[in-house]
């Protein structure tokens, strides 16, 4: 595999990648950077975790610092979209990290903090704006954004937004927008509505399809802790109470839950945080930026708070609440095993996770092991309701009725 110098990139790009630690190019930079650079549109199907942040943004900051033109007021050169502010925060640091030293104007604008700030740095004219839906449609509304000088567009994480209900955003932005761009439409999967999007934001464009890591799920010790739910807190507090695990991240159900987990675990003098929609911006960042500095040991996020969360060196993930999207269990796990290392993934199973826990082993195309040996252990069985589901309505031997005359139920 070739390196970042043979992209042809600004000599002061591929220096900050290399002080930011990349060697080589990953699959989806290898396959994005030269037909981004070259002006192309580009369909790319990849996971978050994969690289694609650089594939589309140093194509971006190579051609713009190459091409450096007066920015006229309340307009962009490039957006980048995508759906929550802590993706859109980290996409804006790294732009920030690749482009020093070239002049580029940048910003990121998103809900949960003062607007003013944002408006006056768009006032100036920007190269690239990172937003994500509702605050920018705010913008546009309000007038205090144009895309006449809109050159790239880059659409991150698609089905995602779809998932979040954030489509109908989509659809009015890519409405504003010029019909002669550049295009760039991430996703990782692609269900029906976004194929359809896709045809019609995109022209003649390369696809770049990247198969989603398998060793990442490999090089995760993955195990179900059966349990009854009233046992959940005593037995995360068990858990925790070995030193094995330094930094350790919780997905819970609901933001409600989040907190109480924390409650629980600081009052066990355990330090945490919970990271989720209910939660400013600036708590959020701080939240996160102290697990990232290890001044907290636990995060307890809700799924779509933690979508783009990017934290090295996760020793445990836990489900304290299995996902509802099964495909969210592989995005949750993944999170601790990264770069190649190992890690562990731990998840509470109740009654009620029965079926959803058998749709995930169907997903992954394995049956997750069951820890027997900890204090709170219960066997669940799933045969029984099945049984009971497929015998619905059925009489058995057991039950037969006791008034043979009565008309049956119906």
């Amino acid at each position: 595999m070739s390196e970042f110098k043979a992209f042809s990139l600004l000599p002061s790009i591929i220096d900050r990648v290399s002080l930011k630690g990349y060697t080589q190019p990953t699959p989806i930079q290898q396959a994005c950077i030269p037909t981004l650079i070259e002006g192309n549109d580009l369909l790319g199907i990849a996971q978050t975790g994969t690289g694609k942040t650089a594939a589309f943004s140093l194509p971006i900051i190579n051609n713009f610092g190459r091409n450096k033109i007066a920015i006229k007021a309340k307009s962009t050169r490039a957006l980048i979209l995508t759906p929550t502010r802590e993706l859109a925060s980290q996409i804006a640091q790294n732009i920030d990290d690749y482009a020093q030293g070239l002049g580029l104007k940048t910003k990121v604008v998103y809900g949960g903090v003062g607007r003013q700030p944002q408006v006056d740095a768009i006032a100036l004219g920007l190269d690239i704006l990172v937003a994500t839906p509702g605050r920018l449609l705010d913008l546009i509304e309000a007038g205090d954004i144009n895309f006449k000088a809109l050159e790239v567009f880059v659409l991150d994480e698609a089905d995602t937004m779809l998932d979040m209900g954030f489509f109908k955003d989509v659809q009015n932005i890519i409405a504003t927008l010029p019909k002669k761009r550049q295009t760039l439409l991430f996703s990782a999967t692609m269900p029906a509505q976004i194929e359809l999007l896709a045809r019609d934001i995109l022209t003649d464009p390369k696809k770049v399809e990247i198969a989603a890591p398998k060793v990442t799920i490999d090089l995760v010790n993955q195990s179900v802790y059966q349990l009854e739910k009233s046992n959940k807190v005593p037995l995360l507090l068990n858990i925790l109470g070995k030193a094995d695990y330094e930094k350790v991240l919780i997905f819970c159900k609901t933001k409600y839950g989040a907190d109480i987990i924390v409650n629980e675990l600081e009052s066990a003098s355990i330090t945490a945080a919970s990271l989720h929609s209910g939660k400013t911006q600036a708590v959020r960042e701080q939240a996160l930026q102290n697990f990232k500095d290890e001044n907290l040991r636990v995060l307890v996020a809700t799924d779509v708070a933690a979508r783009g969360i990017d934290v090295d060196n996760i020793s445990l993930v836990i489900n304290y609440n299995l996902p509802e999207d099964p495909r969210n269990y592989i995005h949750r796990i993944g999170r601790t095993a990264r770069a190649g290392k190992s890690g562990v993934a731990i998840s509470f199973v109740v009654e009620n996770d029965i079926r959803q826990l058998t749709i995930i082993e169907n997903g992954i195309g394995q049956t997750i092991p069951v820890v027997t040996e900890q204090p709170f252990h219960k066997d669940l069985d799933k045969t029984p309701k099945q049984t009971q589901k497929k015998n619905k309505g059925k009489p058995t031997n057991k039950a037969k009725p006791k008034n043979r005359g009565r008309s049956k139920r119906r």
